[in-house]
């Protein structure tokens, strides 16, 4: 045995067991005193518990003798006279000689160590399975008493431990606590925790039967019926009948709507919950949104579509000039909707610059097929809900737009143009693009869900149409999902002949004037086309002539009969040109070369120009060029580095001089890789002084050992080259199988001359 000298803590109610842990609040001057003179005396102090927890100044009397000596891990202070205080019991102790002194009792106690133990490993494990199987019994019947540590001491399979940790977790009385702790025979421990656990477990038992029985004992249908009867007195006096009649209303139109009987049987559900609410509620404005809605959807109602190929490529025709390859793979697409019965063949994505007509072919797809037209925006749409809608729970809840899309259209078959579907973005609210792949997926769109209908949406009958201006911005497995029908820049033929058949008449209509009141030659379409637009699409030209439109119905207002449009007076009615024939450079020029470029609204020429001056080697480029054209120009210059004898450049000649490549323009950013010939063969003129064509452009990229690379966009290039008067073009070679696709209007007038490396390049441009 150990004799110790320890400040004494008197707890109340609360016994600390050793190898356990335990959290308590100290308040009394006393023991916050104990607390203090423990700190210096090791950290350990020695807990006793009062008899009678109510005594507020215990003597030794008060107290138990037999307590735990424990360690302090932690102290907090909560306010200005309360620590709470974290402790680890160590052993227990009996008081030998108590000291009732200032500024806190102390007692000198004997350590009492714990005496038959289990005689063989076999019969300590039989101990712990049997406790275990009591405590698992127990747990059942009270699933928040195992905690973190009785779960970490039966883990370790220390039996001490174990018995601590549930002694001090069971809803016992102080005496027994106490029994426990001054018991030092450990197989009579054991036998009291068994003892215990098996009284806690039926004292358990007794409780929850009571419970049982209490509940069974009210007649849930009399109770029920009970409410019902005295909700309608209620209503009838408060003049609330109004409610009941409503919600009759709805179960009358769910009962006719044409809808599986899963999608019925939630709306009664909302219908009956909905009657129990007081119109007053705010929950009955979100109820009744919910039940309107539910009963707007058309679920089953479908129109009937024209499968009449004739009938539809007249329509095509009709709306739109050329196109021809689009047209023909729309009504391939459709000729497979009538044999297959369902729209299960991929979702089309129309694809190209603005003011192509992609809205306007989606909507005559619809006109052709006699199904209804919705058209949702997705421009710039980055909440997930926008899509998937919001959880009618919230207030202002409503469905995803493809929901309402659906109920708006009236018919579960409605062609749906998703447009603008590459402008989608994402922010902390969800993935909006990530959404969209269950309506576009023939596989998921089946049980479409939405947030705010709470049932399956059946989508596969919809017929989806996207557009997109860049089909790169959308992301790989929402594209996967789509098939792309490219839709490239118009022809200055096909401009003429879309704004004589069809955007002279439309804005004529818009603008109220009549065909007599206005004359629009010929040649004054094309003068608009060459020198007041540059474009991809008719949108600008359009434009222009809803401007000729409102010039001709103020003449009209001023007196006079008729408009008459002429290339002499276009400069009066439209302004200056911003487009004129000055740009063409006919010229042969030192270190300029006209080469071509595609943007996201079509193809543009761009010149660039290449100085060379005494310095030290550095190349500079200017411009506001990208990453992918800087290295071009980097490429350029190691190749005529390694052909520079071949063109008689002397070999020091590039360490005595500075290159600078500008491409005019420099507010603009430029890049891509179909630059590289262009840079190559203008800084080839600079450094030898020969002069390269003006009326030659170029397009391709450049390896380092001065092989053509292919390149896209070539037909949209092939016309920005036409534009400014180009009398050749330089393709790679290897984009002979897109010259073949283009139709002859495009290349009438030009020749193409096919490069497959630089010498060929060069032999061509320099004069």
């Amino acid at each position: 045995m150990e004799n110790n000298a320890l400040p004494v803590l008197a707890l109340r109610g609360k016994v600390v067991y050793p190898c356990t842990s335990v959290f308590f609040e100290v308040s009394r001057a006393k023991s916050l005193k104990a607390l203090e003179e423990a700190v210096s005396h090791d950290q350990k102090i020695f807990l006793l518990n009062q008899r009678d927890p109510s005594v507020e100044k215990p003597s030794e009397e008060d107290l138990f003798q037999v307590g735990t000596i424990a360690k302090i891990q932690q102290m907090v202070k909560l306010s200005q006279n309360i620590l709470r205080v974290f402790v680890e019991g160590i052993s227990r102790a009996r008081v030998l000689d108590y000291q009732d002194v200032e500024p806190c009792p102390w007692a000198i106690v004997e350590v009492m160590e714990s005496v038959h133990f289990p005689e063989t490993g076999n019969q300590e494990k039989a101990i712990f399975r049997s406790i275990c199987e009591l405590l698992k019994d127990y747990a059942g019947k009270n699933p928040k008493f195992v905690t973190q540590p009785i779960q970490s001491a039966i883990n370790s399979g220390a039996l001490l431990p174990l018995m601590y940790e549930l002694e001090a977790g069971l809803p016992l009385e102080l005496e027994k606590k106490q029994l426990f702790l001054e018991e030092t025979d450990v197989l009579r421990q054991s036998e009291i925790l068994m003892e215990d656990l098996t009284e806690e477990a039926e004292i358990s038992d007794i409780r929850n039967e009571i419970t049982a029985k209490v509940k069974e004992s009210v007649d849930k249908n009399q109770k029920d019926y009970l409410l019902r009867e005295q909700q309608k007195v209620i209503r009838k006096e408060l003049g609330e009948d109004d409610v009941s009649s409503e919600g009759d209303e709805y179960l009358e139109k769910c009962e006719k709507l044409d809808a599986s009987e899963k999608v019925k049987e939630k709306i009664r559900k909302e219908i009956h919950r909905f009657k129990g609410v007081p119109p007053m509620a705010s929950e009955s404005i979100v109820m009744r949104n919910y039940i309107e809605n539910m009963l707007e959807m058309p679920w089953n109602k479908a129109s009937k579509e024209n499968k009449d190929l004739k009938k539809a490529t007249e329509i095509l025709e009709e709306d739109h000039y050329g196109l021809e390859k689009v047209k023909e793979r729309i009504l391939d697409y459709l000729a497979v909707r009538s044999l297959t019965k369902k729209g299960r063949t991929p979702i089309l994505c129309l694809a190209g610059p603005p003011g192509t007509g992609k809205t306007s072919i989606a909507r005559s797809i619809a006109r052709a097929l006699d199904k209804k037209y919705v058209r949702i925006s997705l421009g710039g749409v980055h909440d997930e809900a926008e899509i998937r809608g919001h959880r009618k729970t919230y207030v202002g809840a409503m469905p995803g737009r493809i929901a309402e899309g659906i109920r708006q259209a009236g018919v579960c078959n409605p062609l749906m143009l998703l447009d603008e579907i590459d402008k989608v973005s994402s922010d902390y609210k969800g993935d909006t693009a990530s959404a969209l792949l269950e309506v576009l997926d023939g596989e998921q769109n089946v049980n479409f869900r939405d947030h705010y209908l709470e049932v399956p949406l059946d989508l596969s009958e919809v017929l989806f149409i996207a557009t997109a201006n860049e089909p790169e911005r959308i992301s790989k497995p929402l594209l996967d999902r789509m098939e792309i029908i490219e839709l490239s820049s118009y022809t200055e033929n096909e401009k003429f002949h879309i704004a004589k058949r069809y955007l002279i008449p439309k804005q004529r209509k818009v603008n109220g004037i009549r065909k007599k009141q206005i004359s629009i030659p010929d040649e004054v379409i094309y003068e608009m086309i060459r020198s007041y637009t540059r474009e991809a699409g008719v949108r600008d030209l359009e434009r222009k002539i809803g401007r000729l439109m409102r010039k001709a119905a103020r003449a009209i207002i001023d007196g006079e009969k008729k408009l008459e449009v002429r290339e002499k007076n276009l400069e009066e009615l439209l302004g200056m040109a911003p487009f004129s024939e000055e740009e063409k450079a006919a010229k042969p020029q030192v270190g300029i070369v006209r080469g071509l470029a595609w943007t996201s609204v079509g193809g543009d020429t761009l010149s660039i120009e290449v100085n060379v001056m005494p310095g030290k080697g550095k190349l500079a480029l200017t411009g506001r060029m990208g990453d992918v054209m800087k290295e071009s120009a980097q490429i350029g210059l190691s190749y005529i580095r390694s052909v520079a004898r071949t063109y008689g450049i002397e070999e020091d000649f590039f360490e005595h001089h500075d290159i600078h490549i500008h491409i005019p323009e420099g507010a603009v950013p430029k890049d891509g890789p179909s630059a590289g010939i262009t840079m190559a063969t203008a800084m080839l003129s600079a450094i030898t002084g020969k002069k390269v064509r003006g009326d030659l452009a170029m397009t391709g990229e450049i390896t380092l050992r001065g092989r053509v690379l292919p390149i896209g966009g070539l037909k949209e290039k092939l016309l920005a080259a036409k534009a400014v008067g180009m009398k050749e073009v330089l393709v790679p070679d290897r984009n002979k199988r897109n010259i073949k696709e283009l139709d002859k209007e495009i290349t009438d007038g030009l020749t193409i001359t096919f490069v497959e490396d630089m010498t060929q390049v060069l032999a061509s441009a320099l004069v």
